[in-house]
């Protein structure tokens, strides 16, 4: 099954009903021809576990309906400048990168991230959000941590294992998962989290597109059988509407129809429908994205006019980051109009807006003070070396879900359990 993001994501939710994936199988086989012929054998599938869509719902295969009530896994597998307390100006994932390597060394930066990655979500998270009420949670990530492109590119990284892992734990707790592709080769975006050079190189260097396919393939055939993936969100956020829309634009849906194996998505921070057309494929969910917006029907009425056009299921698959009365009143206004929501994000370095806060090291503002200054000067002096140790161990201590201040105000705001074990 595909999401289409308000961002407008349009895609193939990972459903797996055998007619679903025997469609995905034709798409695949016909773009993407040196795809192996076995992964098009629907047969060998059992669909019973998958969720599809029905008109304007997604369904579970004894009919009931599946409203998506989920939370985004940010920072995880694409670490954010901002979500590091860093400014505008320090927050590419390159710089950041760089200003960890200085502050620790090549290979405590590299312990750092292996750390950081095995502990910023566990199985105990996974848990937590099942046991409050959640049913799904979307995963955004970086092409990096699943292809090594110098020369011929190998589908290999860190990135499958972290993933599999998940699977297991969100199978076992009973969510499903979107896998959304945050950072794309070249960069799909034209801003800092999509890991580019601050414009849209995907959509123009065929390779990078060439590349996103073959990334995409790889993903779709390593989950061909896995019922807890919902669905696949091809690109989050393309283009963003300081680029050259006029140009940009036109080529987006037609890529997008090259890796209908998952999501669609919409323009100009995923607030865009105009790029996409009526449904090209059976199983398509559209989905957007929307900010600090009035919580008001006419906020919502151009995906409401869309979903009621072309009778399909809409998500919205990022919003938060205000306040625990604007998360009630927004979260009502989507359930009132029957779309499901994904709100962003569940863990954050001090912050409200959030359901598990981490708490701030205290040094850890001399760290965000050299990435400002390494922005003009790379060597730029560093903060005494026990500082820095300080704030880096404390980081990745405060991280642990039972060292996080649980934000159980943001959780009563979206209906959901205002007390639960962390256990």
């Amino acid at each position: 099954m595909a999401i289409i993001d308000h961002n407008l994501t349009k895609g193939i939710f990972g459903t797996g009903a055998a007619r679903i994936l025997s469609i995905l199988s034709r798409v695949l086989l016909l773009f993407l021809p040196s795809m192996p012929m076995e992964c098009g054998a629907a047969e060998r599938l059992d669909p019973s576990g998958f969720v599809h869509t029905d008109g304007k719902r997604l369904t579970m295969a004894n009919g009931n309906t599946y409203f998506v009530k989920g939370i985004n896994l940010g920072h995880w597998l694409v670490p954010e400048g901002y979500m590091f307390h860093f400014g505008r100006r320090s927050e590419a994932p390159d710089h950041i990168r760089r200003v960890f390597e200085r502050m620790l060394g090549r290979e405590r930066a590299a312990q750092f991230w292996t750390s950081f990655y095995e502990n910023f979500i566990t199985e105990q998270d996974i848990r937590f959000i099942a046991s409050v009420g959640f049913n799904t949670v979307r995963v955004p990530l970086d092409y990096r941590m699943f292809v090594k492109s110098e020369g011929e590119p190998r589908f290999e990284g860190i990135g499958y294992a972290l993933l599999d892992r998940l699977m297991g734990w969100a199978r076992t707790a009973g969510i499903r998962v979107i896998l959304d592709l945050h950072a794309a080769p070249g960069g799909q975006v034209g801003a800092s989290h999509d890991g580019g050079p601050g414009y849209p190189l995907l959509f123009y260097v065929a390779a990078h597109r060439d590349l996103t396919v073959r990334l995409w393939q790889t993903l779709a055939f390593r989950y061909r059988d896995e019922p807890t993936v919902l669905g696949y969100d091809l690109l989050n956020e393309p283009i963003a509407p300081h680029h050259d829309t006029k140009y940009l634009e036109p080529r987006l849906e037609p890529f997008l129809h090259r890796i209908t194996t998952i999501f669609l998505t919409g323009s100009r921070w995923g607030t865009a429908l105009h790029p996409l057309g009526a449904p090209f494929a059976d199983n398509l969910v559209y989905t957007y994205h929307s900010y600090w917006a009035s919580p008001r029907r006419n906020t919502i009425q151009a995906p409401l006019n869309f979903r009621d056009r072309y009778n399909v299921p809409m998500l919205i698959t990022e919003t938060g980051e205000g306040d625990d009365a604007w998360i009630a009143e927004f979260r009502k206004l989507h359930e009132l109009h029957d779309i499901g929501w994904i709100f962003w994000t569940y863990k954050n370095l001090q912050q409200t807006t959030t359901v598990a806060s981490i708490s701030l090291p205290k040094d850890w503002p001399a760290v965000v003070d050299t990435a400002e200054r390494m922005v003009e000067d790379d060597n730029a002096p560093l903060p005494p070396q026990a500082a820095i140790d300080r704030a880096f161990d404390d980081y990745l201590k405060g991280i642990a879900l039972e060292n996080c201040l649980i934000r159980w105000s943001y959780l009563a705001a979206l209906g959901l359990k205002a007390h639960a074990s962390v256990r």
